[in-house]
């Protein structure tokens, strides 16, 4: 017998009541651990025993990227919504509406201005929240106009890149993204401004037969898996067991795919340790 349902009056019983949130506590998908909410948010969403860095959202990787958590969004230019009309369970529009609402985002990429450590820089964020991070025509003119950006105000341009590959909802027009961005790289390049892409968990398809792997230094973070086709697509074509760890972040280091695996944590000051010595700039004497 429950006596605090059947025996402690209504008005008692919902002060001994207390509602416990769902995601107060979080578990690790790697140690299984448990972790409070608000410490895994207070460590850039890394859990802090194993170190296994979950995903985290756009704004907030923003806001612990740059000083004091203050950026300048920049605004893209608009594109058709739906130009295929495209319709498979439910129309495209209506998934794009559903997304919106859901992340805050207007598509899958966020352009930033800021700056860590006194650098200004201009970054990009793949959210793949947003209908898996996948490339279409607007994320494509939002990587387009940062690096426009970036090229006339003379700074660093950072992406961080998470994505499925190409958006299938928008047909050729999401593919024709792949070589429009390319040339935007190429005219960042010879502008002779810094191009650093850190890679995420997951980065692949057409992502990372495009702007994903042509950055002047490429960052990863610990675990992310980075590749073009997956690995069981791979497996089934060629017919062999692919190593341990295959198209894993320190594997493709250790085969020389990535330059540096680094922990999120320790991003702001790699990005500008790296971007201090590509823009030779020299860096601010000790106090």
């Amino acid at each position: 017998m429950n006596w605090i349902s059947n025996v402690v009056p209504p008005k008692i019983r919902s002060f001994l009541k207390r509602e416990t949130p769902d995601n107060l506590w979080v578990k690790c998908p790697d140690s299984g651990e448990l972790v409070f909410h608000k410490d895994l948010e207070s460590n850039m969403m890394v859990v802090p025993g194993s170190g296994f860095h979950m995903a985290i959202g756009a704004r907030p990787r923003l806001k612990a990227l740059f000083d004091g958590g203050q950026f300048e969004e920049i605004a893209t230019p608009e594109v058709p919504v739906d130009p295929l009309k495209f319709r498979d369970v439910k129309r495209y529009s209506d998934r794009l509406k559903e997304y919106r609402t859901k992340t805050g985002l207007q598509d899958a990429i966020l352009l930033a201005r800021g700056a860590i450590e006194g650098m200004a820089f201009t970054a990009a964020v793949q959210d793949f929240a947003f209908q898996g991070g996948t490339l279409g025509m607007a994320a494509g003119e939002a990587i387009i106009t940062g690096i426009e950006q970036a090229i006339a105000h003379r700074t660093p341009f950072v992406i961080f890149t998470a994505s499925g590959g190409a958006r299938m909802q928008e047909g050729m027009f999401s593919l024709m993204q792949m070589p429009r961005t390319t040339v935007a790289v190429r005219k960042l390049r010879a502008a002779k401004l810094p191009y650093i892409v850190v890679l995420t968990n997951p980065t692949t398809g057409g992502v990372t037969a495009s702007y994903a792997m042509l950055g002047d230094i490429h960052i990863a973070e610990p675990g992310a898996v980075i590749g073009f086709a997956g690995a069981r697509v791979i497996e089934q074509t060629i017919r062999e067991r692919l190593p341990e760890g295959f198209q894993r972040a320190e594997y493709l280091k250790a085969h020389g795919m990535v330059d540096m695996v680094v922990p999120r944590t320790e991003m702001r000051a790699t990005l500008f340790n790296l971007c201090s010595i590509l823009m030779k700039t020299p860096r601010p004497a000790a106090a």
